[in-house]
């Protein structure tokens, strides 16, 4: 076919299916690789609510047209890992600073990207092209799950898939191989709108939508600088990301408990005085390989500095930290006085 490669024989959808199932993904799903209309993403973008991403900005165009990945691009290839907690999974200790769930076994990017990439490898000794991605590349990867029938993009932003609930990862591929398409996934959240109201910060300006600028997980994990009070007087006792939104949904409800153990959980909360005793070399000790070691010894200490109530001599300890982040919002604490929300 001119301009891309037809799929051999031996490599049609549902051999690349088999071969995703293989090397250990939920599901997998197949599109047709074109332009994506930007009205969605262009809206996001010039209401400010990417907020300081610039990274996803300066990709735009990429991430719009999946041929400025791979010349001649013709199947988005999207695969998808269950992180859905079990009954057996340790629970956060009362009292505790409590981790998101993504971020309480080994870091996703490293446990997906490895059979991701066998899977590139796979495709391409057919003679592929392919760019392959876990969350960081230049691919709408919710919007191509959904075309690629894997679920639908629900009210808070998340993808969901009927089985597995919003409880995943996901990875992408492109190629320009020739590959059939699935049938995109019709939106099945109905008139159910909980996940909206649930948001402790009100970060859901409308469905579908969530404005990072107040979304609690934006703050705790990409932010560094210091977190506003408004929002730090909503967290409760959330250090590393937050589940709100995803624990009110009713697709969550049976979904299954993830099968890759390396994502199960291990680390589901962390004690106040143990965040902020936390020196460099230990947070990289304790953290090495686990999500948390995104914030670092800097972010969690900030965080823990921003949602719970600290006496004036622990916040002057940190009012001339190192770091900028700690030290504006021990600075910032020490500023304001009077009751609080927080724990």
């Amino acid at each position: 076919m001119q301009g891309g490669k037809t799929a051999q024989p031996a490599l049609d959808a549902a051999a690349v299916k088999a071969k995703a199932m293989q090397l250990g993904f939920d599901l997998c799903g197949v599109a047709h690789a074109r332009p994506v209309d930007p009205a969605r993403l262009d809206k996001w973008f010039s209401s400010g609510w990417h907020a300081s991403l610039s990274y996803v900005f300066d990709r735009r165009a990429e991430r719009l047209d999946p041929s400025l990945l791979v010349p001649g691009a013709r199947s988005v290839i999207v695969l998808a890992a269950s992180y859905g907690p079990g009954p057996d999974d340790p629970q956060p200790i009362p009292g505790e600073l409590i981790v998101a769930r993504y971020a309480r076994g080994h870091d996703y990017h490293n446990v997906i990207l490895k059979p991701a990439r066998k899977l590139a490898a796979w495709l391409r000794s057919f003679g592929a092209q392919v760019y392959c991605e876990v969350d960081t590349g230049a691919v709408l990867e919710k919007y191509w799950a959904q075309e690629a029938g894997l679920g639908w993009i629900g009210k808070n932003g998340c993808l969901i898939h009927e089985r597995l609930g919003s409880w995943l990862l996901l990875g992408a591929l492109v190629t320009d191989f020739e590959l059939q398409p699935d049938s995109p996934h019709p939106e099945r959240c109905g008139e159910c709108a909980l996940c909206i109201p649930a948001c402790p910060t009100q970060a859901i300006p409308e469905p579908r939508y969530v404005d990072a600028r107040k979304c609690l997980a934006f703050h705790t994990i990409e932010h560094r600088n210091e977190i506003p009070r408004e929002l730090a007087e909503k967290a409760g006792n959330r250090l590393f990301g937050c589940d709100a939104c995803q624990d009110v949904c009713p697709w969550n409800r049976r979904a299954p408990q993830g099968q890759l153990v390396q994502l199960r959980a291990r680390t589901p909360s962390l004690a106040v005085a143990d965040v902020l005793s936390l020196t460099h070399d230990e947070a990289r000790r304790r953290f090495e390989g686990t999500p948390l070691l995104r914030a670092g010894r800097d972010g969690l200490v900030r965080t823990a500095l921003a949602v719970t109530e600290q006496p004036p001599e622990v916040l002057a300890r940190f009012a001339n930290d190192e770091a900028p982040g700690v030290r504006a919002q021990a600075q910032a604490r020490l500023a304001h006085s009077g009751p609080s929300a927080m724990i």
